[in-house]
């Protein structure tokens, strides 16, 4: 399994950054791996199915995204699969003194057949795909 984790701190609310995140749609403008995102069922709350596609190492693969929970005001989490890895994303939010948010991301991953095998060699891939999504995600925030 490989986690990634990363904290930023955002100039919206909780409420609004809550609304932006809870369309999974929105991956196509921070997610720097996502080719594309769309909706594929649902209406957007819990259940809803989203179809992403990501380039990853030189390649793309295509992954079945759900929203598994959508609490508001601070929690969401998406589940992704394929034939090779099951992606877990969690992204929390607290409101902060200034008005903004304390956005925590962390996403895992884990690999299947023989892709977990592989899956230590990735880890610094992974590692700067967790500190590009944080710095999209702080700039399409403020």
């Amino acid at each position: 399994m490989i986690k990634i984790q990363r904290v930023i701190t955002v100039g919206q609310p909780v409420g609004a950054v809550f609304s932006y995140l809870a369309d999974f749609e929105t991956t196509n403008e921070w997610d720097p791996g996502t080719v594309r995102t769309t909706r594929i069922a649902g209406s957007g709350g819990v259940g809803t199915t989203y179809r992403n596609v990501s380039r990853f190492a030189g390649r793309e693969t295509e992954l079945e995204y759900t929203a598994v929970e959508l609490r508001e005001p601070g929690l969401l989490r998406f589940r992704g699969e394929n034939k090779t890895v099951t992606a877990h994303d969690t992204i929390r939010l607290e409101p902060i003194a200034s008005g903004g948010t304390e956005l925590t991301y962390r996403a895992e991953f884990v690999f299947k057949g023989v892709a977990r095998w592989l899956a230590p060699l990735l880890r610094r891939q992974f590692s700067k795909l967790g500190d590009d999504a944080a710095r999209q995600l702080r700039a399409v925030l403020q």
